[in-house]
């Protein structure tokens, strides 16, 4: 008669535990990789600025001059129509102002804020004294 199988040996168990936990931490890495959430990638600040200029103004408006502001913003020159005069705006991620709005305090307090350098006039040089 053989020997009756109980309970295994103690390295037996600790092996079995050992390749069980293996193989379910390999199940469980597999399963994630496939099935992660597909975030995209934020949005870079030039692409946000023209698809909220196109969202604003019109497929007939014109990107003329874009320069980065402070945190994510982008300041810079639009043309409301192709070969029109242009206006300033300033772009954060959530919102687009134009200089010619109606809320001229707003744009000035955003210019302030993300572009304090933008839409001023450089300083004077005299040349020759």
């Amino acid at each position: 008669m053989g020997r009756a199988w109980v309970f295994p040996s103690a390295p037996r168990a600790v092996a079995a535990l050992f390749v069980a936990a293996a193989l379910t931490a390999a199940g469980a890495g597999l399963w994630m990789m496939t099935h992660r959430s597909r975030i995209a990638p934020p949005e870079t600040p030039s692409h946000r600025v023209v698809r909220q200029i196109g969202e604003q103004l019109g497929p007939g408006a014109e990107l003329r001059y874009a320069e980065a502001g402070e945190k994510r913003a982008v300041c810079g020159y639009v043309g409301r129509s192709r070969g029109g005069a242009a206006v300033g705006f300033i772009s954060v991620p959530n919102r687009i102002l134009f200089s010619d709005d109606p809320l001229p305090t707003e744009f000035r307090e955003m210019r302030r804020r993300y572009c304090p350098g933008f839409l001023t006039p450089p300083p004077s040089v005299r040349l020759g004294t």
